[in-house]
This record gives structure tokens, C-alpha cells and sequence, in this order.
């Protein structure tokens, strides 16, 4: 990307908290222009130190107010980086239709209608790169996270084909995939209630202890922001790119070399199912 980094205009979804604050608030001390979204940016008076757009990824006018306001002051936006997204879990056959719904919106649907918005103003400036936040969970069915494990392969999916298409117009497209961070989406996602005399009572209460667990002993989101940046200063960037703890980029390997039921048996010790 170019050099003077002033001039290189940087649009994140979902940077008020969490991992999208962390890359926001690294590149922008690197000399970026950096413009986060906020469904509800006047919920954060203190924010800094970047400025906050109103935007939801699930509303299309809100989605297409935000970029336009990025073009208007900067004439360009070079990067978009699709980090929006909601947690959600529980047994597949208890989860809410609404609620899978939701989260395909947020996960899938959203990606794609604000990389929709964009990508008219990277082909007319000649050039840009889109960067989708997947999840290591998209690369494997995980017990109840199936409906997230789903949405983030779908879109791991997408970015494969949508890539090749975007190569004749320099439009770069790449997939970074985080474990678990410390960060505060067990509070924002969906949980199915562990339903009392349900089926899987005591196999989802257990967990979803673990999984809360896992992510409170998350890696530093610093360590996102830095792979972002190495990203950002690659010219051609990989089909995808994996940040986390050793063993759970290691568990991707696993996968693909392992029988199915071995790697199945696996994942179930490590659940403790």
C-alpha cells in the first residue's frame, strides 16, 4: 500500500471495542487515516482516538451513509476492514430460526453489503484492499457454535471466489481468521438458555464454561493489530491468514491430515463431551 500513510484511508466495521479498537487505534498511531463504525457511536462520548461513523452492518442506508461520508472528505477509501461480528451459540436444535438468522446477517450478509458499498470507489480510484475478519471456528464444525463455525466458513468461502474476481480491477481480497482473544464477545453473542431437562443440559452447560473460559485467557488483541499491519504492507496478500495460540492454528493442520473421526474425538475430549 502506499507509503504516506496519511493519505491511505482505512474504514473499519465494528471499531468501538475489542479487536476492531485494537487495529484502529495501532494503525492510526502508525499514521493511517482510520474511521471506525458504531451502530451507536454517541454511546462512546470519551472515544478516541480515531472518529466513530454510525453504521449497522444489517442496515443497507446506514451502511450506505458511512461510505459515502468516507468519499466525501477523502475523495478515496483504500481499506475496509469487514470486523463486525456477533458470537452465538447453543444445541442447533434449540437455537432460535431468528436468532441463526440474526447472526448469518451480522456475520455474512453484512460483509458482503458493505463490501458491496465500497468496492465501486476502489475500482475508480484503481485499486484497494478488502480485508474480512473470519474466525480459526470457520475452519471446523465446533459443538454448539455451530451457527458461528457456519457463518464465518461461509464467508472464508466467499472470499475465495470474490478474490479472483476483484484481481482484474488491483482489488486485493483476504481473509484473516483470530482464535480466541480476550476480548468482550462472550458478553455480546447470543447464548441459547441452558434449558432445564433439555437434552443437552448438562452437555452445553459444560460448554459453554469452557468456552467462556477460552476466551478470557484469549490472546492480547494487539496481536491482531500487528498482523493486520503485516497484511497492510504486503503487496500481494495471501488467500488467508491465521492468528491465535499455537495449538489453535495447529488445530487447522490437524484437520486436514487426521481421519474425520479421529479429529471429531478429538474435539470432543477437548469439550469435554
Amino acid at each position: 500500500m502506499n507509503k504516506d500513510h496519511k493519505s491511505t484511508v482505512v474504514l473499519i466495521t465494528g471499531g468501538s471495542s475489542g479487536i476492531g479498537k485494537s487495529i484502529g487505534t495501532f494503525l492510526f498511531n502508525k499514521g493511517y487515516t482510520v474511521y471506525g463504525t458504531s451502530r451507536n457511536p454517541s454511546k462512546f462520548t470519551d472515544f478516541g482516538p480515531f472518529e466513530l461513523l454510525p453504521l449497522d452492518v444489517t442496515q443497507k442506508e446506514t451502511i450506505q451513509s458511512a461510505v459515502e461520508e468516507v468519499e466525501k472528505r477523502h475523495g478515496r477509501l483504500d481499506i475496509l476492514i469487514n470486523n463486525a461480528g456477533a458470537g452465538i451459540t447453543g444445541p442447533i436444535e434449540e437455537t432460535p430460526e431468528e436468532e441463526i438468522f440474526r447472526n448469518f446477517n451480522t456475520n455474512y450478509f453484512g460483509v458482503i453489503n458493505v463490501t458491496k458499498a465500497v468496492l465501486p470507489i476502489m475500482r475508480k480510484q484503481g485499486g484497494g484492499l478488502v480485508i474480512n475478519i473470519t474466525s480459526i471456528a470457520g475452519y471446523m464444525g465446533l459443538p454448539y457454535r455451530g451457527i458461528y463455525s457456519a457463518s464465518k466458513a461461509a464467508l472464508e468461502i466467499t472470499t475465495e471466489a470474490w478474490r479472483m474476481e476483484l484481481k482484474q480491477f488491483n482489488i486485493e481480497m483476504t481473509n484473516v481468521a483470530p482464535g480466541d482473544f480476550a476480548t468482550n464477545i462472550a458478553a455480546g453473542r447470543f447464548h441459547a438458555p441452558v434449558i432445564k431437562g433439555s437434552p443437552y443440559e448438562k452437555a452445553y452447560g459444560k460448554s459453554l464454561a469452557l468456552m467462556d473460559a477460552h476466551v478470557d485467557e484469549g490472546s492480547d488483541p494487539q496481536d491482531m493489530a500487528n498482523a493486520i499491519l503485516k497484511v497492510l504492507e504486503t503487496k500481494k496478500p495471501k488467500v488467508h491468514y491465521k492468528v491465535g495460540a499455537f495449538m489453535q492454528k495447529f488445530s487447522i493442520v490437524l484437520k486436514r491430515v487426521l481421519p474425520d473421526k479421529t479429529y471429531e474425538k478429538l474435539l470432543m475430549n477437548h469439550y469435554e463431551l
